[in-house]
């Protein structure tokens, strides 16, 4: 018999007694080795035998025998695959954990040859990666040697892969696993220009991870557990899987820290200005702002490297807390489908002593020189933007119910705001953080144009601000189609909200009354009565500052409808008030001036004197819309002797209703004829209807004015609504 036919018997034998006679099967092969040691079948077969009884550490002696001493069999490689595969995978099962232990019993000499080996045979670029990374990690000293190498062949495939989000498997392997490895190893010479490039790449790609929308998470996965995600410091713990990578792989724990180390270390290598005693976002802020201060006076090279320290630093603590502000006043942004139902928060002006006497306003303010007889007035000093950006300082006032940590959001807001301002302040810094903005396709970032709006507004840039809204609707319309039901439908509006405030702001009171009006069809309004829905209104402070305040009002109909009222009546009180006669507008006032009542009362009193002083007053809406028994007891007493004999036309002409060809004229008949069918009546018997001069007129009125008493515990707010709704082209035409 041939040798070779000895050793196939010999490990035949051996087999044939494995299960019935371990020992006596070990006893064969041992013999066979010693005859044949030459011969790697016997010595796998020994292998064999210890991996399947587990044990671990005769098993790495036979491995490492055969590694050494039969290098190039196929067998060999087929079990290193296995191995380095439960060294990569994240299971923790018995068999895997086994392996693990197997190559941990190997010479470090014989891991690393075994890593590098296996990683020329891998053809994958991500299992090549993977396996490479194994190796950086465990044996240090080759990270001088493969590191960049690794690194460069990462983001090469990611443009040959040509992948669309920055946050991709082949970038986070590179941001996340071997960049740490390449900048903290001393030994690893790089050059400044290449650092700036691994920054650059790195906060792309962790500004991204963190800023992640719920409409891009395809492979959203699982529940969220609700007290992590009311952070957005913990969005790691939500179950978002990258696609090329492992669910564990994917997730990334607090990753601005990560970032902000990042920053630190090639700060450190690019010999910053560095002050390790400063870690808050306001300390490197302000040290950043000390740095520009005389940045100028160091010579091409040192500016270079000091203007990209100020950019960078900046630019991160910018990025950081316009996160920070937006997640909190929008969460719906950042969270997913199972997040608490968190209310989303809007920047708008606040309107000042809307309740208040005209000719008092006009007085109070400075900065309102333009007389009421010129027609126009405008609420807030709009027309002296200052186009340098830097805003005078104004305050924000939120409710605590509204945002429980309110002081650290607008703390970050401001942050952020000041970050921009020093960025935009010299224009080598401004062209350095344009050029990476435009790299980065920031335009397309939805919550970064809706901090960038709050910031003009609060700047007082209005013109400017109304553009960014535009843009800031386009993008809303691109990425959330499916928030036009419900709740969503108003929170979809923001940018038709803070329009209709920037329009005031500028004066422009018929494009306000148009944006509030549009707005009016997404309100819900809620099933309560009238005056329970005012009580739980945010209150308004009745002290304001110099200048304008901002208020960070609930995106809700709760909230939203009150304010829409509010700038609906400021724009109509300087026209009613004005010293020629707008009975229109009056009407419109007396309406508007039921929401809050008696807050508004001495400014419907003022409108009584004036009615009084004209001797008569025309407004056929008022039995649709005024249900506030004050008034009505008012208008009431206008026409007795002692009121005045005032003549009131307040009644639809004819004409008026039977119109039915406008739908809401449709449903205002629908709704109010009952009320007013015997004036109606009336109304055809006697055809002077409209002069106000027979007896049968008066009946009318006083018919008219009984049953609209029994209106009197209708919801307000409905009615109020009904009234924007119905009466848009009455109300746009009066602004005309």
């Amino acid at each position: 018999m041939s040798a070779q036919g000895d050793c196939e018997f010999l490990v035949k034998r051996a087999r044939e007694l494995v299960p019935g006679d371990l020992w006596a099967a070990k006893a064969w092969l041992i013999t066979a080795r010693s005859l044949y040691p030459a011969d790697f079948n016997i010595q796998y077969e020994m292998y064999t035998i210890e991996r399947n009884a587990e044990r671990t550490a005769s098993a790495g002696r036979l491995l490492y025998d055969m590694f050494v001493n039969f290098p190039d069999q196929p067998a060999i490689w087929r079990e290193i695959s296995v191995i380095t595969s439960a060294l990569r995978n994240d299971s923790q099962d018995k068999q895997t954990q086994f392996l693990r232990g197997l190559f941990e019993t190997l010479p470090g000499r014989v891991q690393c040859e075994m890593l590098l080996k296996a990683t020329e045979q891998c053809f994958n670029t991500l299992e090549r990666a993977e396996m490479l990374l194994l190796l950086l990690r465990r044996f240090p000293e080759t990270v001088v040697q493969h590191g960049v190498g690794l690194g460069e062949t990462l983001l090469d495939a990611e443009s040959i892969e040509d992948q669309e989000s920055p946050v991709n498997c082949f970038r986070k392997l590179f941001v996340c696993d071997v960049l740490p490895l390449i900048i903290n190893n001393p030994d690893v010479r790089l050059p400044a220009s290449l650092l700036y490039k691994y920054l650059n790449k790195a906060a792309e790609f962790y500004i991204n991870y963190v800023t992640r929308s719920t409409q891009t998470e395809s492979q959203y996965q699982g529940s969220q557990d609700s007290s992590d995600i009311m952070s957005p410091s913990k969005r790691s713990s939500q179950k978002y899987v990258i696609d090329g990578l492992t669910e564990k792989s994917s997730q990334i724990t607090d990753p601005w820290e990560r970032l902000f180390k990042i920053l630190s270390v090639v700060g450190m290598r690019c010999e910053w200005q560095m002050d390790k005693g400063r870690r808050s976002y306001s300390d490197i802020l302000n040290r950043m702002k000390d740095l520009c201060r005389y940045i100028s006076n160091f010579d091409s090279e040192a500016h270079i490297k000091y203007k990209n320290q100020v950019v960078y630093s900046t630019m991160l603590v910018f990025f950081k807390n316009a996160f920070q502000y937006v997640s909190n006043i929008q969460p719906s942004l950042f969270q997913g489908p199972n997040a608490p139902n968190q209310t989303p928060l809007v920047l708008l002006e606040d309107v000042p002593n809307i309740y208040g006497d005209t000719d008092i306003d006009r007085n109070k303010h400075i900065h309102k020189k333009r007389k009421l007889a010129e027609g126009r007035e405008k609420t807030m000093s709009s027309d002296d933007e200052d186009p340098s950006g830097k805003a005078r300082s104004r305050h924000i006032t939120v409710n605590k119910a509204d945002l429980a940590n309110s002081i650290e959001v607008l703390e970050s807001f401001k942050l952020a705001r000041e970050s921009w301002e020093l960025l935009c302040s010299l224009e080598s810094l401004d062209k350095e953080f344009t050029r990476i903005c435009l790299s980065w396709k920031t335009e397309t970032w939805l919550w970064l144009r809706i901090f960038l709006t709050d910031m003009i507004i609060y700047q007082g840039q209005y013109k400017k601000a109304i553009s960014s809204l535009h843009h800031l609707a386009a993008l809303q319309g691109s990425h959330s189609p499916q928030q036009i039901t419900g709740q969503g439908s108003l929170e979809s509006q923001r940018a038709l909200i803070q329009l209709a405030s920037c329009h005031f702001a500028l004066g422009e009171y018929r494009q306000t009354c148009e944006k509030v009006l549009d707005l009016m069809c997404c309100i819900l309004l809620p099933i309560q009565e009238g005056s329970k829905v005012q009580e739980e209104q945010p209150k308004v402070k009745s002290k304001f500052r110099k200048g304008s305040d901002l208020k960070l009002w609930p995106c809700t109909s709760r909230a939203i409808m009150p304010y829409c009222l509010h700038l609906l009546l400021a724009c109509f009180k300087l026209r009613a008030f004005t010293d020629s006669r707008d009975d229109m507008a009056l009407g419109h006032v007396v309406v508007l001036l039921q929401h809050e009542w008696p807050r508004g009362e001495n400014l419907f009193l003022k409108a009584i004197n004036k009615i009084c002083q004209q001797g008569n007053f025309q407004y056929e809406n008022f039995f649709n819309y005024v249900t506030n028994i004050d008034m009505l007891e008012e208008f009431a007493y206008l026409r007795t002797q002692e009121g005045g004999k005032i003549h009131l036309e307040l009644l639809p002409n004819q004409a008026m209703l039977i119109k039915t060809s406008s739908p809401p004229m449709g449903l205002l008949q629908q709704e109010f004829i009952p009320v007013l069918q015997p004036s109606i009546q009336t109304a055809d018997r006697h055809h002077t209807v409209t002069r106000g001069i027979t007896k049968g007129v008066k009946e009318d009125f006083r018919l008219a004015m009984e049953r609209q008493v029994s209106r009197c515990g209708e919801n307000l707010m409905v009615v109020l609504h009904r009234f924007c709704i119905n009466e848009k082209i009455l109300l746009l035409q009066s602004l005309a």
